[in-house]
């Protein structure tokens, strides 16, 4: 949802806000709020905002138009896992000698008729980094039952601190209210973020508001209101997901434009165009981008001289990524180096694809930088250019109509395989010849994680004993080769036994260099599985290897996408060999569970075959993407994933003689 306003900034008046909702004075307790025990909406709440209220406006102090942002909240605790909510954090902005103020500070604990007051003492000051700095306390005399009520004032001399509301946090909240009054020559641009939706939605002009002496015009204001009622806390507690700054229920502002009383306009929000030009001008981009000279000078003649497009390609990107040692910082808008860092080995991602570009234009292989946001970061916006939703460079190469996205920050990615940070839908592609357009970020279609067993009984010695295969593909194969790179030896095989159920030990192990390439690896492991009782019944689960102990969805509700990066598959077969004098008592329950559309799939069967019997058991997540309905279905397809992982059981009987 977005909309534009046009704001007069500079013709102010000494109005204060008039809103239709009546500001509830500070200490003034509802008995429907002294008696609230439980939140309806989600009873494993602990605690609960029962009443949030905010007021942004723009004042002249000292001569000075400032923005004035009020707030006021009360928090319910209903048991002790929320006392935490008591600690609380106030932000506030400061660079050279301007700086934000916060006044008029008050907390207080309020159990029954007894008031516990936040002494000024008791309220510190941190600084966070350079420009941020908090105001921090904590409220005394916390109970179960005791409602925490504080205000306080932000007086700012930053107009881009008008940014917006969170309507969601990590509690849920009973009521919510966002209130601005913003007069100027200012255009915004507004997005109402996250699925939930407003209960009130209010904006009015105000006619002839303010106004600012030496001025001859009062000016009209628009006046917002916008609430939400009983919003859901905002729960962290699952994977599978992208930023939660995607999905969290907010209002966002954005400064467009700024007309000033002069007649000129600042452009905040600009055109594409005006970026690229930007961007091409750059010293820390653009410039950075002609020294194809020097990268040609400094490699052998033969990397950019040799093969096919594809092969001379393919050869640059490996050669920069054992050239560079990534340093871990994206340097998108840093003091960024192509020259020093190759000479130094070392450097950001920016250096080191904007390196890899150079190299591939030397070749005669065009290529072009693309931004993008990391999976962490949250979606750029595509309605216009928001250069901060960006921290991210890679390159595009197009080779006899084939187009290829690279990083070779990553040592152990396959070219044409971005690393599983970058996979988040969007990039922009800047062709400084051309027009910068967006781009989908794909991810490897093929990503599967197979295993195959061969599993028999040695009852003299109470033992099973076997082999198992474990073959990866796509992003399975990336996380293999990764785990084996990062472990010695034996760590690698000790989690991998720690992974493994019962008394399980492995025995030999090999990595299958002539079954691996770069997308695939294959290893086989032989094994023993100890403690096998030798008795009249037998017991055993088939599963010696599990892809999932637990189910990872376990919300009542997921009101936020489940966001898996890419499509997985996971398969697991074994062929077993029964001890000689058993017979099959019981066998598990075969299972078949298809999602709509065909967007996930479980197969679990078997044959017996005399005292042989081979199990297959198939996992498909056909989407990587599934929309908050879905949730329940995937919560239900996972609770079969892990249920016949866990209590497939075979029970094999001795023979009567």
């Amino acid at each position: 949802m977005k909309i534009k306003l046009l704001f007069l900034l500079f013709l102010l008046s000494f109005s204060y806000l008039t809103f239709a909702q009546r500001v509830i004075p500070f200490g003034e307790l509802k008995l429907s709020e002294e008696n609230f025990k439980s939140f309806e909406k989600d009873t494993t709440a602990h605690a609960v905002f029962l009443y949030e209220r905010g007021d942004n406006y723009f004042e002249v102090i000292s001569n000075q138009i400032k923005l004035v942002k009020k707030y006021h909240a009360k928090i319910k605790i209903l048991d002790e896992k929320g006392f935490d909510e008591g600690i609380i954090e106030i932000p506030y902005y400061h660079k050279g000698s301007a700086s934000e103020e916060i006044t008029g500070l008050k907390a207080v604990t309020h159990n029954g008729t007894i008031k516990t007051n936040v002494l000024p003492s008791q309220i510190f000051t941190t600084d966070e980094n350079e420009n941020w700095s908090q105001k921090k306390f904590t409220f005394s005399n916390i109970q179960k039952g005791s409602i925490l009520e504080y205000q306080y004032t932000v007086i700012s001399p930053y107009f881009f601190n008008f940014s917006g509301w969170d309507f969601q946090t990590n509690i849920p909240k009973v009521y919510s209210e966002f209130n601005a009054k913003i007069p100027g020559n200012y255009v915004y641009n507004r997005t109402l973020k996250g699925n939930l939706k407003l209960e009130v939605n209010e904006a009015r002009i105000q006619k002839e508001c303010f106004h600012i002496d030496g001025y001859p015009r009062a000016a009209d204001c628009e006046i917002l209101k916008y609430t939400m009622k009983d919003v859901p806390a905002f729960k962290l507690e699952e994977d599978y997901m992208l930023a939660a700054s995607n999905y969290i229920s907010r209002i966002d502002f954005e400064l467009s434009e700024h007309r000033r009383l002069d007649g000129i306009t600042d452009k905040y929000t600009k055109s594409w165009k005006d970026v690229d030009a930007e961007f091409r001008a750059d010293k820390d981009i653009g410039q950075q981008l002609t020294k194809k000279g020097f990268f040609e000078k400094s490699v052998p003649e033969s990397l950019v001289k040799e093969g096919d497009a594809l092969t001379r390609a393919k050869n640059i990107y490996s050669f920069i990524q054992k050239h560079y040692t990534w340093n871990g910082q994206f340097g998108i808008y840093g003091n960024n180096r192509v020259k020093e860092a190759f000479n130094l080995k070392k450097g950001n991602i920016a250096e080191i694809n904007m390196s890899l570009i150079n190299l591939l234009n030397a070749a005669d292989i065009k290529t072009n930088l693309v931004l993008l946001s990391t999976r962490n970061k949250g979606l750029p916006k595509q309605e216009h250019p928001v250069m901060s939703d960006f921290n991210y460079l890679i390159a595009k190469v197009d080779i006899d109509g084939k187009e290829y996205l690279l990083d070779a920050s990553d040592k152990i990615s396959p070219f044409g395989m971005l690393p599983f940070r970058c996979l988040n839908y969007w990039g922009r592609v800047m062709d400084f010849k051309n027009e910068s357009h967006w781009y989908p970020i794909k991810a490897e279609e093929r990503n599967k994680f197979s295993v195959v067993a061969q599993i028999n009984f040695n009852l003299d010695e109470e033992m099973a004993h076997g082999t198992f295969d474990q073959i990866t593909l796509g992003y399975d194969a990336v996380n293999k080769r990764t785990a084996i790179r990062d472990y010695s030896k034996e760590a690698y095989l000790q989690s991998m036994e720690k992974g493994i159920r019962g008394d399980f030990d492995i025995t030999s192990y090999k990595f299958l260099e002539d079954r691996s390439d770069d997308k695939r690896t294959w290893e086989r492991f032989e094994f023993e599985l100890k403690n096998i009782q030798n008795s009249n019944m037998l017991y055993f689960n088939p599963f010696v290897f599990t892809f999932f102990e637990k189910n990872p969805f376990t919300l009542e509700e997921r009101n936020y996408p489940i966001d898996f990066g890419f499509t997985r598959v996971y398969s697991y077969q074994a062929k077993i060999e029964f001890p000689e004098g058993y017979e099959v008592q019981e066998l598990p329950q075969k299972r078949e569970l298809v999602l709509d559309g065909n967007k996930g799939a479980l197969n679990f069967f078997y044959l017996l075959d005399n005292n042989k019997l081979s199990i297959s058991f198939d996992l498909s997540l056909n989407s990587a993407y599934y929309n908050a309905d879905s949730y329940d279905d995937l919560k239900g397809l996972f609770k079969e994933v892990t249920d016949v992982q866990n209590n497939s059981l075979i029970v094999l009987k001795r023979k009567e003689l």
